[in-house]
Parts: C-alpha cells; sequence; structure tokens
C-alpha cells in the first residue's frame, strides 16, 4: 500500500517528538508543524485506522510496527539527503527544505547509492 507523503511526515515528526519528550500528544503536532488541530486530528483518525498509530486513553501516540518501519526510514533519508546536500554546498535552510521534498519520492535503489557514496566520502575525510 502506498502512504501518502502527509502520511509519512505525520508519522516522522512523532518519531522525532518521541525522542525528546516522553510522550506525543496532537496539540506537540500540532506546535511543531504549525497545523490547525482539526487537520492533525483527521491525520491521527487516519494513521489510526490505517494502523500506523496507536492513541492511548490518556491521548498518547506511538508508532505501531509498520509506523515506526516509514518514519524510521524517512528520517534517515531525510538527515543524509540534508546533511548530504550541505557538504556540497547548498545553505542549511535550503538543503532541509529540499530534502524533505526529495525523501519521499526518491527510489530505495538511488538513496542506497547515495547513502553508499556519502559513507565513502566520510570514511575518507
Amino acid at each position: 500500500m502506498k502512504i501518502h507523503e502527509s502520511a509519512e511526515n505525520y508519522m516522522e515528526t512523532i518519531l522525532m517528538l518521541s525522542q525528546s519528550k516522553p510522550y506525543v500528544r496532537s496539540i506537540d503536532i500540532v506546535n511543531e508543524l504549525g497545523f490547525s488541530k482539526p487537520s492533525v486530528s483527521v491525520a491521527m483518525k487516519n494513521l489510526r485506522q490505517s494502523g500506523h498509530i496507536l492513541v492511548d486513553s490518556d491521548g498518547h501516540i506511538t508508532l505501531t510496527e509498520a509506523g515506526l518501519e516509514i518514519a524510521t526510514t524517512m528520517f534517515e533519508r531525510h538527515t543524509l539527503l540534508s546533511n548530504w546536500l550541505m557538504r556540497l554546498g547548498v545553505s542549511k535552510d535550503t538543503a532541509l527544505e529540499d530534502a524533505c521534498r526529495m525523501e519521499h519520492v526518491i527510489s530505495q535503489e538511488s538513496f542506497d547509492a547515495i547513502k553508499r557514496h556519502a559513507q565513502m566520502y566520510d570514511h575518507k575525510l
């Protein structure tokens, strides 16, 4: 099943927030992404129904195994691509913005090739 870019962004955001907070709530996502509460609420309902997140009775959001796999993939792509672009001389703001778009459309084959190249470059430093 193809996951939409917006769903991937929500899951990546949940992962990032969970690394710095004891629990993640919808309001945390609203504050992080700057989206409206109703928009985030609909997205969380869709992610819950698709089996990518769990929401407990206190409103704490956690990624399921399937959600965590997608979020981890997006986070790795975003991190590697933005760092790679900055090493190529792209400004930080542009690199972060471009990486955010690229992470969703790049094939696994192309990402793996960039990752191998970046790792070779890192070893030569």
